[in-house]
């Protein structure tokens, strides 16, 4: 028999829904310790893992050795690795591919990679056979601060991102911050920024704190996992109060109104990280506050000088090329998941820490802010 793994112990949060209670583990190598969860979560399943090509470089095989030593039997489904995988055809295939590898309902699809990967597996999990348990073992900062948790799954239509999907909560994430260190600097700084937007939406003091903190986050240090952790328990917390996002979890949107707009307007493409289309887009949500006369001019400034110190884009020079007009822009937010009735509902601020919903926004109010902004140099 195969000795146990050994490794430190997690941070562990929990997302605490009635009757469907799952763990959020944090630490170093415990990727290590996937089989073992698993075997412990559900005796005797069968898994799926679904990853993308680059994380199968790099991570798949210590998955499948993890699975392998604990005695459980997994199947590999490999997509192409971008947001282009978020489209029926790739759906379809996967759908396919985790019903011919016989999953059943009480089995388990194990979603390994970064937002797209979790996105596209969850969803995977929601329909076949109208429902499988999943867990997510996220690879990048962004899934493991902000995507994996919650149960939000979709696809992407030609007319937005996440316009098709379902709520499905994980049974267990597994966030293995070692697997970070091997991220490209522009693509954890895109992750980054959604822990910027923590500290903006709900708490002052974590916005400070990564201020002075921010190189140490980046660079591996004891910061790193105590950022993604207060993460994860700000999120946990929200997600246990709004599974549906009827309410306070709308709050989480902080800069993806205008984020998705910019990030559709690139063509979904590597020309534009999601997490660097909500820095764009959180800084627009701030200079809006401001011309609103919500918070002052001196805290949207902040907030854009931090984001661009880390080296994230603030403006829409991001997407120079093909540049949008605001029409386009416009006609692109109209279709996000929260306008009611042809009015707009933006996350705005009256200060850091201090995000709001505010609904029946004008979109012509929109359009010429956002004119306004295109012009700038």
């Amino acid at each position: 028999m195969a000795a146990p793994v050994r490794m430190s112990e997690p941070t562990v949060v929990e997302v605490a829904l009635p009757g469907r209670n799952y763990s959020i583990l944090i630490g170093r190598d415990q990727l290590l310790s996937l089989g073992q969860r698993v075997s412990t979560l559900r005796r005797g399943a069968k898994v799926a893992i679904i990853t993308d090509e680059t994380v199968a470089r790099h991570y798949l095989g210590a998955a499948q050795t993890a699975l392998a030593v604990a005695g459980v039997d997994a199947t590999c489904i490999t997509v192409p690795a971008g947001e282009g995988s978020k489209s029926f055809t790739v759906l379809e295939e996967v759908c396919d591919k985790v019903i011919a590898a016989r999953i059943e309902r009480g089995d388990l699809i194990v979603a390994l990679g970064g937002g797209v990967v979790g996105d596209l597996a969850g969803f995977a999990a929601a329909i076949v056979r109208r429902g499988v348990d999943y867990v997510q073992v996220p690879t990048t900062l962004l899934a493991q601060v902000d995507s994996s948790i919650g149960g939000k799954t979709a696809i992407d239509s030609r007319h937005g991102k996440n316009l098709i999907g379902a709520f499905h909560q994980p049974a267990l994430v597994v966030a293995d911050t070692a697997v970070l260190d091997s991220l490209p600097r522009r693509e954890f700084c895109a992750g980054y920024a959604e822990i910027v937007k923590y500290g903006l939406m709900a708490d002052a003091g974590l916005f400070s704190w990564l201020e002075s903190s921010w190189p140490d986050i980046l660079s591996g240090g004891a910061a790193r996992e105590r950022a993604i952790a207060a993460c994860c328990r700000m999120k946990a917390a929200i997600v246990a109060q709004d599974e549906r996002e009827t309410g306070q979890r709308a709050l989480l949107n902080l800069g993806h109104t205008f984020g998705h707009a910019i990030e559709a307007a690139a063509g979904f493409s590597g020309a534009l990280l999601h997490g660097e289309a909500v820095s764009v887009g959180m800084t627009l949500a701030f200079a809006f506050s401001a011309k609103r006369n919500l918070l002052s001019t001196a805290d949207a400034e902040r907030v854009k000088r931090h984001l661009a110190a880390v080296g994230l884009p603030t403006d829409m020079g991001c997407v120079q090329e093909n540049r949008p007009s605001a029409d386009r822009l416009v006609s692109l937010m109209m279709q996000d998941k929260k306008v009611r009735r042809g009015k707009l509902t933006l996350i705005l601020a009256r200060g850091i820490g201090h995000s709001f919903m505010e609904t029946e926004v004008d979109a012509g109010e929109v359009r010429e802010f956002l004119k306004e902004k295109l012009s700038e140099p």
